[in-house]
């Protein structure tokens, strides 16, 4: 939607990248997201629209002014990712300016995302030298704190220190003393789990075993951390993941199931609803972040008629999907 100051978005709406084989003969094709829908991804991305909607209904918080917005898909990819972002930051005119005085007219004023670290970060090498403010919802890494290196980035979620320190007394608590450890093997999962280990030893806990893993591993990989998981004495696992990693390490351990396992969650997985599918995660436990209710939300998020969603290819992916159906636009 356009305006007279346009607020870039940037969200994980997609949790994989269309890979594609260059053969350096032809110029490779655009990239672009695959496999099924986050919903909960695309909930951030509209309550974003819902916000800018509320903003420029209000007559008291920017009067006069009408706040337009440019909403993207990054695949939790940090290719696309970096991609999104010089398109955000050179302008979403295509029309380049060749006036004698520089003008960023086009260029966004702030970008909300991404909601991965590791994505977030890699945006920051594009739009910081260009002091475009970067908030993100859900990149919780203790390393973005870093004014000197990320001076452009806020969030409104806290530092992962605080998870950290709070999931090494929470395991205490229990008498939990020998653990087992496996982490995302991206800036979120490494730091997260680094700072978890240093606190649990703090607390006098043992770590039978740490192991890191991504989504976009090789399959034997990730059948590697789930057969130490399957062998392993310790009865506790902590894990330190994004969503899209721990889907993949769940989905091959329900291949073969464990012996029973007391699961012990980061924020990113453990308040994710999907994860209720698999039932031998019965009892896992971690910290959410603070709940609110806004005013209007759940309204705007439920009126979806079909010919709203049909006029959106991605509101009509998710309705296909959510609904198990073929939404056909008619035309009359």
């Amino acid at each position: 939607m356009d305006g007279d100051y346009v607020i870039g978005g940037v969200f994980s709406i997609h949790y994989y990248m269309h890979t594609v084989k260059h053969n350096y003969t032809t110029m490779p094709e655009p990239l672009s997201c695959t496999g099924s829908i986050d919903s909960r991804e695309l909930r951030f991305s509209r309550t974003m629209v819902f916000a800018i909607e509320q903003i420029n209904n209000s007559t008291e918080l920017l009067p006069g002014i009408k706040l337009g917005y440019e909403i993207y898909d990054s695949c939790a990819s940090v290719s696309v990712a970096v991609h999104v972002a010089f398109q955000l930051s050179g302008g979403l005119d295509p029309v380049f300016n060749t006036g004698d005085k520089c003008s960023q007219s086009g260029m966004v004023m702030a970008v909300v995302g991404e909601s991965g670290s590791t994505p977030s970060i890699s945006m920051l090498r594009v739009i910081g030298p260009f002091n475009i403010p970067q908030v993100s919802h859900f990149a919780t890494c203790a390393c973005l704190s870093d004014k000197q290196h990320y001076p452009s980035f806020f969030r409104t979620i806290p530092s992962d220190q605080f998870q950290a320190d709070a999931l090494a007394k929470l395991v205490k608590h229990f008498g939990w003393t020998w653990i087992g450890a496996v982490q995302s093997d991206s800036d979120y999962g490494n730091n997260g789990m680094a700072s978890f280990l240093h606190a649990a030893r703090k607390e006098g806990i043992c770590v039978e075993y740490s192991e890191s893993f991504s989504r976009t591993h090789p399959r034997s990989r990730i059948q590697r951390v789930a057969d130490v998981i399957r062998r392993s004495t310790a009865k506790v696992v902590v894990a330190f993941t994004s969503t899209g990693d721990m889907r993949i390490l769940l989905e091959e351990l329900s291949r073969k199931p464990s012996p029973p396992r007391q699961w012990i969650g980061s924020e990113s997985w453990v308040t994710d609803p999907d994860m209720l599918r698999f039932s031998f995660l019965a009892g896992a436990i971690g910290f959410g972040i603070e709940k609110s209710v806004i005013p209007g939300l759940r309204d705007f998020l439920l009126d979806l008629s079909p010919s709203k969603v049909a006029d959106s290819p991605l509101l009509t992916m998710f309705w296909e999907e959510a609904f198990n159906c073929r939404l056909v636009k008619s035309f009359q």
